[in-house]
């Protein structure tokens, strides 16, 4: 889940949550709520005898209550491992040809791709994230060039050059990239 869409996400749940728990405690405390509002007074229950038992006699109600918070519950938990699952790998497994392998952690490997990445002339930042398996990593490079630079220049290097070391260094057969280059901002230049 894109991390925008989960701040969207959970500050709309907090808004409502917060909204709604002001709305009662103003209410417990002796605000006079508007007419439309559900509680009337500190005194008022939440489901009155009439509301509760209005339902009883259809038979498609209790299964579409049931039906509707279960969907929820499980939209809930789909939402819970999205935001709780690992994006960044670990470790990569290198081959060092024994057959026994070694472990690599993806964490140096973002590093030095990074760095690597970030020095040629006119780029000014370099990030990394390995993704995937550790036997079959993937990265996420997001390289911020100047204005000066031929971005195709700059990808033909940082593939050539900086992916293809990383590759050979950790004994991988391939390590598929998905680069997004970004202009970097810089002051207007002053003519004299």
């Amino acid at each position: 889940m894109p991390r925008t869409a989960n701040r969207v996400l959970i500050g709309l749940t907090g808004l409502v949550l917060i909204a709604l728990g002001g709305c009662v405690l103003a209410v417990g405390l002796g605000v006079k709520p508007p007419s439309w509002w559900i509680h009337q007074g500190p005194h008022d229950v939440l489901l009155s005898d009439a509301e509760r038992t209005r339902w009883r006699e259809r038979t498609w109600w209790w299964p579409t209550v049931v039906g509707a918070l279960a969907v929820l519950a499980l939209l809930a938990l789909w939402w819970l491992i999205s935001v709780l699952r690992r994006r960044r790998l670990a470790e990569v497994l290198v081959d060092t040809g024994d057959g026994e392998g070694a472990l690599l952690r993806g964490r140096a490997l973002e590093d030095v791709l990074a760095q690597e990445a970030g020095q040629p002339d006119g780029v000014a930042w370099a990030e990394v994230l390995l993704t995937g398996r550790r036997s079959t990593p993937a990265a996420r490079i997001r390289v911020g060039v100047a204005a000066h630079v031929d971005p195709a220049d700059a990808l033909r290097r940082l593939t050539d050059e900086s992916l293809a070391r990383a590759r050979e260094s950790a004994g991988l057969a391939r390590l598929p990239a998905e680069v997004r280059l970004r202009g970097v901002r810089h002051r207007a230049e002053r003519v004299t």
